[in-house]
């Protein structure tokens, strides 16, 4: 079939490959997105939790960013964290630290470049027991620290070009020694104490978030219910009775990861159930193929039975053929499947920015999905000529002989 009916044979391979490519393509990079997500996150420290005043944020899905544990300013129809609630959350049994945290947007100069970012100010005894970033060069901010400063590294290099350990830097008119560069990151830290001269938006002992680090976030059942007591406790110490009326919003890397990883899975199943309709077009193609072989091959059939072939025979036959048909549709979908998804990963991380370049940056075509696509495509081919393949095996030999 693959040699004497060249034409219809491979314009029926063709839609398989396009299938099989398309399937293996999208799940290809589903499943890149998927585990860059997870690497992602999972660096961002599962046993982190985040709490930020305003209910409004708790009732939506908010992820607090990487780069500032969580911080956002407070505003005045929102009742402030305080020092109090510092206190609460280190009386639970399964918090290991507690750090509050101030942030706002400040006036940044550097070798005549003036900017305004957004710079946290934390507790510098135990940030760096909390933070999930880690240094490029430097150190972290200690104790001693008062005009101290540690950048990130897109800060350093794309923001300020050319700052360096031991520089300094001006932020709102007072001058900061950069002590510490944390890879990859856009942040900015400066010692809470400090930072409360710079932003006005704060009192003495209010922040606008709160991170604290759990001693066990192994265990769900402890996990979960270290964050229900912190919901409890917080509520109960601010005089909260109903949850309608809470005014914090407790964020976990944990959920995130779970909820972004089931998202991620649910997105992959369903696009690569839209590739896997070009595969039903496919089937159709092959199986309108087999019955047109049926009857070019009718006389053949005659003959072959007349000389003793059984109808068993006459069927597997053209079963071999719809299979074989699948199996080399199945190998070029294959091979074009893996080009194609590397060219869309390549053109993405160079043309799209961000999270989309971070996540649909790279694919992952394991040799299970290859091997499973391609027993698929075989299995389509003879479930596809399985119908002309039965009728060709029924056909009687005298019937056959006289067809014209």
């Amino acid at each position: 079939m693959l040699t004497h009916s060249k034409l219809r044979s491979w314009l029926t391979i063709i839609g398989i490959i396009i299938g099989i490519a398309s399937v293996i393509a999208i799940i290809g990079m589903s499943q890149g997105a998927q585990k860059n997500l997870e690497d992602q996150l999972s660096g961002l420290g599962a046993d982190i939790v985040t709490i930020t005043p305003g209910f409004s944020k708790a009732t939506g899905f908010r992820m607090p960013r990487p780069d500032e544990m969580g911080g956002a300013s407070t505003t005045s129809d929102q009742d402030p964290l305080t020092n109090k609630d510092v206190i609460v959350l280190k009386s639970i049994s399964n918090v290991k630290y507690v750090m509050g945290s101030i942030s706002q947007s400040l006036e940044l100069k550097y070798d005549g470049d003036t900017i305004d970012k957004q710079v946290t100010g934390v507790e510098t005894d135990t940030w760096k027991e909390i933070t999930t970033e880690e240094l490029s060069e430097g150190r972290f901010l200690t104790k001693g620290d008062s005009y101290s400063v540690v950048l990130g590294e897109r800060v350093a290099e794309e923001t300020f070009e050319g700052v360096e350990i031991n520089r300094k830097i001006q932020i709102e008119g007072k001058s900061f020694k950069v002590v510490g560069i944390l890879a990859n990151s856009n942040s900015i830290y400066i010692p809470i104490e400090v930072a409360r001269n710079l932003m006005d938006d704060f009192e003495l002992k209010e922040y606008s978030s709160i991170s604290v680090k759990l001693e066990n976030s192994e265990d769900s059942e402890l996990f979960d219910t270290t964050l229900t007591e912190i919901k409890e406790k917080l509520m109960m110490h601010r005089g909260i009775l109903k949850e309608e009326d809470r005014d914090f919003t407790i964020s976990d890397m944990k959920s995130m990861q779970e909820t972004m990883s089931e998202t991620m899975g649910t997105m992959s199943f369903f696009l690569g159930a839209i590739a896997a309709i070009s595969l039903l077009v496919g089937a159709i193609g092959i199986a309108n193929t087999m019955f047109t072989s049926v009857l070019e091959k009718t006389k053949e059939i005659g003959i072959m039975k007349a000389i003793g072939a059984k109808n068993k025979d006459i069927m597997k036959i053209f079963l071999i053929n719809s299979g074989m048909i699948g199996f080399v549709g199945g190998i070029g979908g294959a091979i074009l499947g893996y080009f194609l998804s590397s060219a869309l990963s390549s053109y993405t991380s160079s043309s799209a920015g961000g999270m989309a370049s971070r996540m649909f940056g790279s694919s992952s075509i394991s040799l299970g999905l290859v091997l499973t696509m391609l027993i698929f495509s075989i299995l389509i081919g003879m479930i596809a000529g399985a119908i002309p393949a039965y009728r060709a095996s029924k056909l009687k030999p005298v019937d056959a002989l006289r067809y014209e």
